[in-house]
């Protein structure tokens, strides 16, 4: 038996990715629909436990956007959306491409999360030495502690001052439904004092070839159509997509 539940053991991140394929992919096979009826029933603990198992199912649906929101899958991929725009490459790359990009990053940056919710959570519970509650606590925690080290102060008290509710003494005493939200801005703030400095050197390189054109008199030419080469070149000889990478990384430690 408990070689068993030793082969059922799976990481939250591979959970995480099911969940987000496992709506396409009912569209792509002929896989067998779940129904739930009651039927004329009148005990209050079925229709108890039929409206829980509707709400995990709801939970369920929600799982991918509520995980994203508090990984580092946010600072990621808006930071790529500001390089693609400094760039000024429209649609290249493609959305897909930066999204798959962004979400792999996100398992590399929060792989020593899901393992220790792996080593403390969920194989406690499978090799039933916790019930689902406290397994539900110990998951949450290395979460929280992530979500803490890259949420700024100030945008934590924002939340706390605005739900009336005195600062915790502990990072185990802050609430998910003030962390979550200060963690989300505190990421935007963070994307976009990155994206700002992305801009700077091709903001530079417009205002020279516009300047230069001027000069030469060819107002007529769209400096789009000269600078665009010049920011690709540039980016690729500065070996553009490892230096975002390497900081995107290290802006995680």
């Amino acid at each position: 038996m408990p070689k068993l539940k030793t082969n059922m053991r799976l990481p939250l991140f591979a959970l995480f990715i099911l969940s987000i394929l496992l709506p396409q992919l009912s569209f792509a096979a002929d896989i067998p629909t779940l129904s739930i009826s009651l039927g004329e029933n009148d005990d209050p603990d079925a229709w108890f436990t039929g409206l829980k198992i509707i709400a995990s199912l709801t939970v369920l649906a929600l799982a991918p956007s509520i995980l994203v929101m508090m990984t580092s899958f946010t600072r990621i991929l808006v930071v790529f959306a500001f390089l693609r725009q400094a760039l000024g490459t429209q649609q290249s790359p493609p959305t897909q491409i930066l999204v798959g990009l962004a979400l792999f990053m996100t398992v590399f940056i929060m792989m020593p999360v899901w393992e220790t919710i792996d080593q403390q959570a969920i194989t406690p519970y499978l090799n039933e030495d916790i019930n689902q509650a406290e397994m539900l606590e110990r998951a949450i925690n290395p979460l929280r502690q992530f979500m803490l080290r890259q949420t700024r102060e100030d945008d934590l008290l924002l939340f706390l001052n605005a739900a009336k509710m005195e600062k915790p003494n502990t990072a185990s005493d802050t609430p998910m439904h003030v962390l979550i939200p200060a963690f989300v801005i505190s990421e935007l703030r963070t994307a976009f004092e990155i994206g700002f400095l992305i801009y700077i050197p091709f903001v530079v390189l417009d205002l020279v070839v516009a300047s230069v054109l001027m000069s030469m008199g060819m107002m007529m030419l769209p400096p789009v159509m000269i600078s665009l080469p010049l920011k690709i070149i540039l980016f690729v000889l500065v070996d553009g997509w490892h230096l975002i990478t390497a900081s995107l990384l290290q802006s995680f430690h």
